[in-house]
């Protein structure tokens, strides 16, 4: 699936190339802990150095900016400085296509 967005705000062509499987993706919804989100982001960045959050609707991408915010405070005391990278995808849930923001989480 391609990115819906403009593509002056897409990320890198080579960032994209990079996709995770659906397994790889830290789904989050609105009933997610951030702190749990925030712990399993720092986990896969110390282990893979990259990590790839989705969301749909706002009430998740609320928990899943505050999860971001959180890790990089857990990987700060590991000397890790991470930026995020948002962009919108489309993705099939149910045969309904619905919009998703998906993150990249990765060191500076």
């Amino acid at each position: 699936m391609q990115p819906s967005h403009p593509p002056d705000l897409a990320p890198d062509d080579d960032l994209l190339s990079q996709k995770p499987d659906a397994a790889d993706i830290i789904k989050v919804s609105a009933r997610s802990r951030s702190t749990a989100v925030a712990g399993a982001i720092a986990g896969v960045i110390r282990e893979h150095q990259r990590a790839e959050v989705q969301a749909i609707g706002a009430g998740a991408v609320n928990q899943a900016i505050k999860a971001v915010a959180i890790a990089r405070g857990y990987l700060r005391e590991d000397n890790i400085d991470v930026i995020a990278i948002p962009y919108f995808t489309e993705v099939v849930i149910d045969d309904q296509e619905r919009t998703a923001v998906r993150m990249v989480v990765e060191p500076r």
